[in-house]
């Protein structure tokens, strides 16, 4: 029996272990592939649930060194969502029957903004009847505007960490009062503690990361007890300073190699937990995010951002599917997903399994 089939077997995710995960080449990743495959089929099954995206503003606050959206970058159109162009996007995601939508933006902090989001979860529900999910991606905020998007009808909330590496985390941000490791940390422990399905994550391939800083990354989750993560391939963007690092990362199918083993490795570590097929999967790969599904993850999210928009919203460059409609999203993804043999699952909010039963053993 080889090393990677006494750790499959054994169920024993070391440090030590996740890295040999990690380093696997393809031939032997296929054993973790297919441990992941079977692993979500019996504790989650083969369903995809959906996150209709709404990309509700690029304006932001912050500089992370790797972004489109920063607020250095001298972006070609600064847009906001006008209410007609939400309530286009709630009408759609009614219209598809997408049971959630995630409503995600450069992060900001003023009180208009945060009251306008607050308006905007209120008029999902209001709209949907409350038959639409809501998750939060409007980074890093303080406990008590969290608490009123909570009360106002948010309960899932993605605030990605990008790397648990404190070192390697100021080497992708800059060092000062409006980038801090530990305020990154509290957020995610004050969404915990007021009821949010928590969600997190990081970027694969980045500059300066090692396979050590990956598997710590895999604790990490674990050790927060997340409900949901998001993470992908780094793709570097022209206007940002870590541009120039781009000759010192891997090329892109070994990024999306390791994307993968990522996924499978969280999957055997966290098996009930919810995993997004990332776009940047597909913008490596025109299969990225059907291999995504098969190595673990369990969530996609069509764009639902009005398609004159969505161009503005550049974290990184070249994103898929920035020109296809809402119908053409909504038909490419059942055709693909049936072709891995997956089935989407309609008007449901596709809540993290892992949290119910936390919550459920709670109350009880």
């Amino acid at each position: 029996m080889s090393i990677t089939e006494q750790i499959l077997q054994n169920k024993n995710f070391t440090k030590e272990n996740i890295i040999s995960l990690l380093q696997l080449g393809k031939t032997e990743a296929k054993l973790l592939f297919a441990e992941s495959l079977k692993t979500k089929r019996e504790s989650i099954g083969l369903d995809v649930h959906l996150r209709g995206l709404i990309e509700y503003s690029n304006i932001c606050e912050k500089n992370c060194l790797y972004c489109g959206l920063r607020k250095s970058t001298e972006k070609k159109n600064t847009y906001t969502l006008s209410d007609n162009q939400i309530d286009f996007c709630i009408q759609e995601a009614i219209r598809l029957q997408y049971g959630s939508v995630a409503l995600q933006c450069g992060e900001q902090s003023g009180k208009e903004f945060t009251e306008k989001i607050t308006q905007i979860i209120k008029k999902i529900k209001q709209v949907s009847e409350n038959k639409i999910g809501i998750t939060l991606s409007c980074g890093e905020q303080s406990k008590e505007t969290y608490r009123e998007w909570f009360n106002a009808g948010a309960h899932r909330y993605l605030l990605r960490i990008e790397t648990s590496n404190e070192d390697l985390y100021y080497k992708i941000h800059p060092k000062n009062s409006t980038h801090s490791f530990y305020n990154r940390v509290k957020c995610l422990e004050d969404l915990k503690d007021l009821g949010y399905q928590v969600g997190t994550g990081v970027m694969v391939g980045l500059p300066f990361q090692s396979t050590e800083d990956l598997a710590d990354d895999i604790l990490f989750f674990k050790q927060k007890d997340v409900a949901m993560i998001g993470l992908g391939p780094f793709i570097p963007h022209q206007d940002t300073p870590l541009w120039q690092f781009r000759e010192n990362i891997p090329d892109k199918q070994e990024r999306m190699f390791l994307t993968l083993k990522m996924i499978a490795i969280l999957r055997l570590v966290m098996p009930e937990i919810n995993m997004v097929s990332a776009t940047a999967n597909q913008t490596l790969d025109p299969l990225g995010r059907e291999k995504a599904i098969v190595a673990g993850a369990n969530i996609i999210m069509p764009n639902l951002t009005p398609t004159s928009k969505r161009e503005d919203y550049a974290i990184y460059p070249d994103k898929a599917c920035v020109k296809d409609s809402p119908d053409d999203c909504a038909n490419c993804l059942e055709i693909r997903m049936r072709g891995i043999e997956h089935n989407i699952v309609y008007n449901e909010w596709g809540d993290s399994l892992a949290f119910i039963k936390k919550h459920t053993a709670f109350k009880s």
